[in-house]
């Protein structure tokens, strides 16, 4: 089989490795320039990707995405060792400040690792180039999708692309992994298919993160725990690599006050609000300005619709499929976890049929990754209410009328607390499990509950709405 694969970022090189090493030829189309020669700080300091609109802001390899590449590729934890970077637990950030107890069996699971966009690119290109049957062309954008059509439904069935410079490229399979800003939805509809159809929440959240050189002799520090939520905003704070740090200020798209941070001045004074965040940065000597982010509202597009392909030949991973709140960094766990589910379907009789291969990469992604999908966006929904409500004058208490947000907010509040209820929240962060499932102890949710009730508000101690904007008001 050949498969052609539109998009060259992390989800589109590791699905064109793993159907390589499976005898499949693989070709790589990526408009984008590819990492510049001089290693790692080369990759950081001069590649550019302008389709890629978080390239430069912080990625956390979380559990899931350590795991399929230790059980997939691990070549490309060799390329990331060899640019000086070391693997971490989830785990690590509560065990340095004595949160918890010890390690326990099967703690193992939550390894992970911190690394700047561009490095983990760089390493997935070179273990890319390296392999058999594998092309990876760049400068290379498609401008259109080349089909017939399906014998039964009449719909779309593609059969390759045309390139923007008119070359055709015909496959057997093609696979949009172009991102959250993939065209292909809209060269389908151009053949006459009925879609995608996308859901789109409207509001979002928008970030502004700074990097640090930490100081020497701190290269080992680690936070508390990767993110932490606050009355009027969420933060980000990763270790990086090659003795960088990171923090980031997620706040409501809405929340025009709270846009000053993408100056240097408001974002630092904001900062000094935070002490968690403050000692984290503290010790280092900023290396960027305020990198600001935005249209990360979360979406999906079904590629079934009724029951019926809208087009056969094609289908959609990673961020083309669905995306998520960067605030969890689980965009590139669920992108290579659909491309370990494709991987699998195409080892099937399944994979002779258009229908059934569809069909089935349909059901199996719906199935088990559109749940932590809807998870995540339901959080965000709350999230963002909550935020609305605490901006208004008077400000307003956000009360959803059910129990599950109330649940979840408290996690947020006690999860450091208790080593069982650590571990819980962990497993979801890494994708081993639901809600439902690592709560499904009664137990452990009373002992959520108890703590919650010992806590005077949702959120962490910080700075009150009125403190924050005249910090950011004044720098």
């Amino acid at each position: 089989m050949h498969a052609l694969v539109i998009g060259a970022g992390p989800t589109g090189l590791a699905l064109a490795v793993m159907l390589a090493r499976d005898g499949h030829r693989v070709t790589v189309l990526e408009r984008d320039a590819g990492p510049p020669p001089g290693g790692a700080e080369a990759a950081w300091a001069s590649w550019s990707r302008p389709g890629v609109t978080q390239f430069r802001h912080p990625h956390l390899l979380l559990p899931a995405v350590f795991r399929t590449l230790r059980t997939q590729i691990p070549e490309v934890l060799d390329e990331l060792t060899s640019m000086g970077l070391r693997p971490g637990n989830l785990l690590d950030g509560a065990r340095r400040f004595g949160l918890l107890d010890e390690e326990r069996p099967g703690d193992e699971c939550f390894m992970m690792m911190d690394v700047r966009r561009p490095l983990f690119e760089a390493a997935l290109d070179a273990v890319a180039c390296r392999t058999a049957g594998v092309t990876v062309r760049r400068h290379t954008g498609v401008r259109a999708l080349l089909a017939g059509r399906e014998r039964v439904s009449r719909r779309p069935h593609v059969v390759g692309v045309l390139t923007a410079d008119g070359e055709a490229v015909l496959a057997d399979l093609v696979v949009d992994a172009a991102g959250r800003n993939s065209p292909v939805g809209r060269m389908l509809r151009d053949l006459g298919a009925p879609g995608p159809v996308e859901e789109r929440d409207e509001s979002a959240f928008l970030a502004y993160t700074r990097y640090f050189r930490a100081a020497s002799g701190t290269e080992a520090d680690v936070p508390l725990w990767p993110s932490a939520h606050y009355e009027s905003v969420s933060t980000i704070s990763c270790a990086g690599d090659a003795g960088l740090r990171s923090v980031s200020f997620f706040v409501s798209s809405q929340d025009r006050a709270l846009r000053l941070l993408h100056r240097e001045q408001a974002w630092d004074a904001a900062l000094r609000l935070f002490p968690a965040e403050a000692r984290w940065a503290g010790n280092g000597e900023p290396v960027t300005g305020v990198i600001a982010m935005s249209g990360m509202e979360s979406r999906r597009r079904a590629y079934v619709v009724s029951g019926v392909p809208v087009a056969t030949g094609i289908v959609s991973i990673g961020d083309a499929w669905a995306t998520t709140n960067p605030l969890f960094g689980l965009g590139v766990s669920l992108g290579l976890l659909q491309a370990t589910l494709l991987r699998a379907l195409l080892r099937t009789r399944d994979a002779d049929d258009p229908q059934r291969l569809t069909l089935g990469f349909h059901q199996v992604t719906e199935g088990i990754l559109g749940r932590f999908h809807h998870h995540l966006g339901v959080w965000d929904r709350h999230r963002l209410a909550e935020i609305e409500g605490l901006s208004r004058q008077p400000p307003a208490v956000y009360e959803p009328g059910g129990p599950d947000w109330q649940f979840r907010r408290t996690l947020d509040t006690v999860k450091l607390r208790d080593p069982d209820i650590l571990r819980a929240v962990a497993a979801t962060a890494a994708l081993l499990a639901t809600p439902e499932t690592a709560f499904s102890d009664p137990a452990l949710v009373e002992r959520v509950f108890a703590l919650g009730r010992l806590a005077e508000q949702p959120w962490e101690p910080g700075p009150s709405r009125a403190e924050l904007l005249a910090a950011v008001g004044s720098g």
